[in-house]
């Protein structure tokens, strides 16, 4: 449960924002009485559905993303903290890089990369 929270509490943040904007736009007195209570529903159920969805999707990526990791492939991470032209890092066991839980690990790296932000290398040949 905890990882839910881990990856998905900006979404939760942003739903709760909406949900407080439905509340007070459903509670004018120009509006029926069951507006806020179909606007709530709404509204919730599309975030939750949503969230759902999107951890859904995470999970099993990163679930890839140690697969390969584990069988000796390189896979790639995002680097959000150089904003140069090549923002990514690859990972590979080859690369003196180790999976700690859900995250990336180097002694010769200072920052650790979530599995959450990576996926499997591709490499693409030029065409001759």
């Amino acid at each position: 449960m905890s990882s839910f929270f881990e990856l998905e509490i900006a979404y939760i943040v942003i739903g709760i924002f909406f949900l407080i904007i439905t509340a007070i736009v459903t509670t004018q007195s120009n509006l029926p009485k069951a507006s806020f209570k179909y606007g709530m529903i709404g509204v919730f159920s599309i975030f939750a559905l949503m969230i759902a969805g999107h951890y859904a999707m995470t999970k099993s990526r990163m679930n890839e993303v140690k697969e390969i990791f584990n069988k000796g492939g390189t896979v790639v991470c995002e680097n959000k903290m150089h904003k140069t032209i090549s923002q990514s890092v690859l990972i590979s066991k080859a690369l003196e890089w180790r999976l700690e839980g859900d995250l990336f690990v180097s002694s010769n790296v200072v920052r650790d990369f979530h599995t959450s932000r990576c996926v499997d290398y591709a490499p693409i040949a030029p065409k001759k």
